[in-house]
């Protein structure tokens, strides 16, 4: 049985590491791109003996120069590409949207769109020329997608552009048997949402202690993504902790 390969962004730490793992652990190679090694190699050892199988990349997926280096490095170390899971992203800080400043908006759109678009394009390149030809593009979006948290117009909009390149993505990529779905995560548990366990604030302006969900349902959520035949596709996932205000945002 020939290897699956699988590039995954972002996969230092929180959902990344745990998808990463989840693909390592079902006999995927997996090419760890972020911006930090000393992450990297962390979420390698966590693979314990299927480490062997994780190659670390430092990337920067705002350069486009990285970002071609970190693809190049999969195809001439394993010639083919089954997998992307473009899931960097950055956060917004809190800020009324009049107090935005370019540096914060631009940060932002860099990281989470600009970069998601490089990497499926360079991503495009090596599924449609490689035999077996296709594969799969699996964009991280969130519940941001389509409600919007207080103060949060950077990451939102971002967000709900990502949606626009899933939809881009799919259409484009038929023609190359390359499939594309996006999985919108709510309230994973991460060092990122370790405040919602405290209170956030609400559209209400009330600040509300939010229900989380283990990680590793997301990361069972895309290895299933990961291992779904070309022909089949889920455009669109949405995970969230059950409980968390979503439906009504209250």
């Amino acid at each position: 049985m020939v290897m699956k390969v699988a590039i995954v962004t972002g996969a230092g730490t929180g959902i990344g590491r745990a998808a990463s793992l989840a693909l390592l652990q079902d006999g995927y190679r997996v090419f760890l791109a972020g911006r930090r090694p000393d992450a990297l190699q962390e979420t390698a050892r966590a693979a314990g003996p299927a480490s062997e199988r994780a190659l670390a990349v430092p990337t920067d997926v705002r350069d486009p120069a990285s970002v071609r280096a970190l693809f190049q490095r999969a195809k001439e170390s394993c010639g083919r590409l089954d997998v992307l899971f473009n899931n960097a992203g950055l956060g917004s800080p809190r800020a009324l949207l009049e107090d935005v400043t370019y540096e914060q908006w631009k940060d932002v759109v860099d990281v989470n769109l600009t970069g998601m678009f490089l990497c499926t394009q360079e991503a495009f390149k090596l599924m449609r020329d490689q035999s077996p030809r296709g594969g799969r593009i699996i964009n991280n979006g969130s519940i941001s997608a389509y409600a919007p948290r207080p103060d949060s117009a950077p990451y939102t909009a971002t967000k709900h552009a990502v949606t626009g390149l899933t939809r881009s993505t799919a259409l484009d990529g038929r023609k190359y048997d390359i499939a594309c779905s996006q999985i919108d995560i709510g309230n994973a548990a991460t060092e990122r949402t370790e405040r919602m366990t405290t209170g956030v604030p609400q559209a209400n302006g009330a600040i509300a202690a939010e229900p989380r969900m283990d990680v590793a349902h997301v990361a069972n959520a895309v290895l299933h993504l990961a291992n779904l035949p070309l022909e089949a596709n889920v455009l669109f996932m949405t995970i969230m902790a059950t409980k968390m205000p979503f439906v009504g945002r209250g």
